[in-house]
């Protein structure tokens, strides 16, 4: 008991959250009252299923008290309250392993505009950005000892025991200079619409206590104030409600009170289903994604109601991963009141829920798709990777959502509107007549991509070829295709791939075709014997038309894209070797031709060394080519 320091990862971030996270200091309030509702619904829901418990005599509420003088502001629940060791996890732990890292890599001016405390569950320490000194008293239910924990947001924090009567928690702020100032905390007027604003449909009345100057007949104001209590939220569980009730404005406010975030959500997806099954889901997508999205240990957005009981909030099972940064509320009329998390992993009520849900997601995805397409592109912009995803671990789904993602093409690229994105069905409407595949070629960086040597001959015939530039295309494009189009499945091609020239033959150029393979066997053969450290063949090329060579992979092999990936996650990636394709047409290539009995080893290896270039891969020894550009340019060849 008595003085402790907090752990050091802690203080950085706690001065992050005091010094940077303050361009919407209001939401203290939002947070505080969040925590409280938790507890309360966690006190609740023991009442309900546990035998120890249900002998409580339970009214769940929130108070809200502004002192007197307007310096302090009491947040007091009577929920599950806290033992000395949920004290110190709670209020010694902050967030989850990313956010220092995440939080320190913003800019000074992100950190001050992203209004960010809410995502990181940081929610408590961000009465630090409107007090001085923090007080919290709490008692756990059923428990004889409560507990006292004071911190002035500096290097150490006060925890002892104490006296509480009744179960729950008392959070005590002295408002700083600046509430009790400019931004006028500290007025029941101030309190109030930041109470209606973002917790108004907690489910638990909150009352706000302040005190009120007191006037006489005459407007006299009379010495001393009068306390005035009173409910300031609806306490109604909005997603119970008929949607004709419901406007966007409280739909707005319910949304950033659940995911705690101060952006907008994109759409908005009520579903009431009855029959068989009967269940209220009420989805929400956020304009911004979640910022632990791509973390191993990103936080659920759902939480899951029995009959307006609050269970849980740490729902993984309820949607696909790809589907994560969904937030919203599933409440079952089926489920059983103490129904376990192991049980729920497992529960058929909730697997057909899934189930349906995913399929009505989808669906209203794909309405925002049609319906607006701006509004679409800003989804896009935000969880096209996502659904990527979806495509390669949600095989039922696949149709679906090969109509949901998009990507940059060489007939899009650069073009406004439509943000350079292209679906497949568009690709398949702008398909030549004869063109039998839709092609892609990965890599990293799409203007470069664009102007690859591999769409040379492409690009003569007019194919269109897409761009797949994300670090996951390099995984997931193996999952791609093919694709229903007008009842007809159309295969998708890798133009990196050594065997994607099926479509490019011309049948009246194939015996030249023959009569070159026959006339350049010795380069090829030469070539081979040169680079066999390098490559894993050498052959003529039917897509290049302006370059004198390129590098593609066999299909069986991972590419490029693919390996760069999984050695940036730490994961060995099997050793690889390209193949080199040449162009007979192209000077060089025929002056190697006429030089096939002299030594061109110099020229072959830069042969190789610029078409790994072209493709935006790495040189192992930039230091040799070098100098074998030097050698060659003394030799004049």
């Amino acid at each position: 008991m008595g003085k402790r320091k907090f752990k050091t990862e802690v203080k950085q971030i706690l001065d992050l959250v005091i010094h940077s996270l303050y361009s919407n200091r209001e939401i203290f309030l939002r947070e505080l009252i969040s925590n409280s509702s938790d507890a309360i619904d966690k006190l609740k829901y023991l009442t309900l299923t546990d035998e120890a418990h249900k002998g409580l005599n339970f009214s769940p509420e929130i108070e809200v008290t502004l002192s007197e003088d307007g310096k302090q502001l009491q947040i007091v629940d009577n929920g599950i309250g806290m033992n000395e060791n949920e004290l110190n996890e709670n209020l010694g732990t902050i967030a989850s392993s990313g956010t220092k890292k995440f939080l320190s890599s913003l800019g000074d001016s992100q950190k001050k505009d992203s209004n960010l405390i809410g995502q990181f569950g940081v929610g408590f320490y961000s009465a630090f950005m409107v007090a001085d000194k923090v007080e919290v008293l709490t008692k756990k239910a059923l428990s004889d000892t409560a507990y006292f924990w004071l911190s002035d947001g500096s290097e150490e924090y006060t925890l002892k025991e104490a006296e509480r009567e009744g179960h729950g928690t008392t959070v005590t702020l002295y408002f700083n200079e600046d509430a009790q100032g400019s931004e006028g905390f500290n007025t029941r007027w101030s309190l109030e619409r930041i109470i209606q604003k973002y917790s108004n449909h907690v489910a638990f009345p909150i009352y706000l206590t302040s005190y009120q100057d007191e006037y006489d007949e005459e407007g006299k104001k009379k010495d001393g104030k009068e306390c005035k209590r009173e409910q300031s939220n609806s306490a109604s569980a909005l997603w119970k409600r008929s949607k004709s009730e419901i406007s966007e404005e409280e739909y707005k406010e319910f949304f950033h009170s659940l995911a705690h975030d101060t952006c907008d959500s994109l759409q908005t997806i009520h579903t009431k289903a009855e029959g068989t099954l009967e269940y209220t889901s009420l989805f929400f997508t956020p304009e911004k994604a979640p910022f632990d999205m791509y973390q191993a240990d990103y936080r659920s957005g759902l939480k899951l109601y029995v009959r307006r009981i609050f269970i849980s909030d740490d729902n993984r099972e309820f949607l696909p991963v790809y589907l994560r940064f969904v937030r919203g509320i599933i409440d079952s009329e089926d489920l059983p009141l103490n129904v376990s998390r192991e049980i729920l992993q497992q529960n058929k009520i909730l697997q057909q829920i899934r189930k349906a849900s995913v399929k009505k997601l989808l669906s209203e995805f794909a309405n925002l798709a049609r319906n607006d397409k701006e509004k679409y592109i800003k989804f896009i912009e935000q969880y096209n990777r996502a659904l990527k995803e979806g495509l390669y671990s949600d095989h039922e789904h696949r149709e679906e959502l090969q109509q949901l993602v998009r990507f940059r093409s060489t007939a899009t690229i650069g073009k406004e509107g439509a943000g350079g994105w292209t679906s497949l069905e568009e690709y398949c409407l702008r398909m030549k007549e004869g063109q039998q595949s839709i092609y892609y070629i990965t890599g990293h960086k799409a203007e470069q991509m664009a102007n690859s040597p591999l769409l040379e001959a492409y690009k003569k015939k007019g194919f269109e070829v897409l761009i797949l530039d994300d670090e996951i295309d390099g995984i997931i494009a193996a999952q791609l295709g093919p694709y229903k189009h007008d009842e007809k499945h159309i295969p998708i091609k890798g133009v990196n791939l050594a065997d994607s020239t099926d479509e490019l033959k011309d049948e009246e150029n194939e015996e030249e075709q023959e009569s070159k393979s026959k006339e350049y066997s010795k380069l090829l053969e030469k070539l081979k014997e040169i680079l066999k450290d390098d490559v894993k063949d050498v052959k003529l090329s039917r897509r290049l038309t302006e370059s004198p060579a390129c590098v593609v992979d066999d299909r069986n092999d991972p590419g490029a894209q693919l390996q760069q990936m999984m050695q940036a996650m730490g994961q060995e990636a099997p050793p690889t070797k390209p193949i080199l394709e040449i162009n007979s047409d192209h000077a060089i290539v025929r002056k190697l031709h006429d030089k096939v009995d002299q030594d061109i080893s110099d020229a072959a290896h830069l042969l190789l060394e610029q078409a790994l270039l072209a493709a935006g891969l790495v040189i192992s020894d930039p230091l040799a080519m070098s100098k074998r550009i030097s050698r060659l340019m003394e030799q004049g060849f």
